[in-house]
């Protein structure tokens, strides 16, 4: 089989495993050049690659490119003249041009812990923006693709049991939204054992509730690093009450992690006669401290 045919079907591996790449490919020479046109070079997520675009220096630029389109999902063109005054150090006489075009291969994963109402309104949404999204509940009437139609996959399992198999995976979205505290708190456990590298990692529920949890989950042994990557209460603060509403508010978050936009700074309530406007008032916005999805005044239930 061919060399090319090879880094295909890695391409196909790695979208099944929820790995990221970045295809690199010339698509236009001048002169002499150590590459030729349509030569393939496939970056995987930790640097190794499969291919070539030429060697030399020229690789390892290509090669820094490939992580950064990965990281932003944005393709870029490069474009080389490959002579001693660009590269001194390289030795390169061939004095000819070329241009790469770096093309990532990315489809954000999205795994959400818990079957209920709020994980089935996320995913509908997250579908929508592009994410694969995966439920994985342990009861089986909670995981089918019956009552997750907009789900790419179901998984039923123990909570432990699943976050171990997701963990491998680095740089996925990860959301746990059990039907209780104390299953989350499993969900986290396991994922901090298995050393799990996730690019978010939610949790639905109260700052009352990360408080309490927070302290279990200390003294079980997972350590401040880990918990302090865990959004929660989870999502964009737009005063969410609805499951539809939180949805919205998540989905919002995990946008703002994939595209790396700033995160977004409160704005003050406008203070009128009798103080600052409600929630209902014209042009406000909610503070950081609007209620959580699981804190009073938001709606029950998952």
């Amino acid at each position: 089989m061919s060399g090319q045919g090879n880094l295909f079907e890695e391409i196909v591996r790695l979208q099944r495993l929820g790995e990221p790449c970045a295809l690199c490919t010339i698509v236009k020479t001048a002169g002499s050049t150590p590459g030729k046109t349509t030569m393939k070079m496939l970056v995987r997520a930790d640097g190794s690659f499969l291919g070539t675009v030429g060697g030399g220096c020229l690789e390892a630029e290509v090669l820094e490119a490939a992580l950064g389109a990965m990281g932003d999902e944005l393709p870029r063109t490069l474009a080389f003249a490959l002579n001693e005054r660009d590269y001194p150090d390289s030795g390169l006489l061939c004095g000819g041009r070329l241009e790469i075009f770096v093309e990532p291969i990315v489809e954000p994963r999205l795994v959400l812990f818990g079957g209920g109402h709020v994980s089935a309104a996320i995913a509908r949404l997250a579908r929508g923006l592009g994410f694969h999204v995966t439920v994985a509940d342990d009861r089986e009437e909670f995981a089918s693709p019956k009552r997750h139609p907009d789900a790419h996959g179901t998984l039923c399992a123990p909570f432990e049991e699943l976050a171990r198999r997701i963990a491998p995976a680095t740089g996925q979205y990860l959301i746990a939204c059990t039907r209780g505290h104390d299953q989350d708190g499993e969900v986290l456990r396991a994922l901090h054992a298995a050393r799990c590298a996730p690019r978010y990692l939610g949790m639905i529920g109260s700052r009352a509730k990360k408080v309490q949890l927070f302290e279990k989950l200390a003294q079980a042994g997972v350590d401040a690093a880990f918990l302090a990557q865990v959004r929660t209460p989870m999502g964009l603060p737009i005063g969410a009450r609805s499951h539809e509403e939180i949805a919205v508010s998540v989905v919002a978050e995990l946008t703002l992690v994939r595209r790396g936009a700033p995160a977004l700074a409160p704005v003050a309530a406008p203070v009128g006669p009798s103080g600052p406007s409600g929630p209902s008032g014209p042009g406000s916005r909610p503070s950081p401290s609007s209620p959580g999805p699981d804190e009073p005044g938001s709606t029950p239930g998952r």
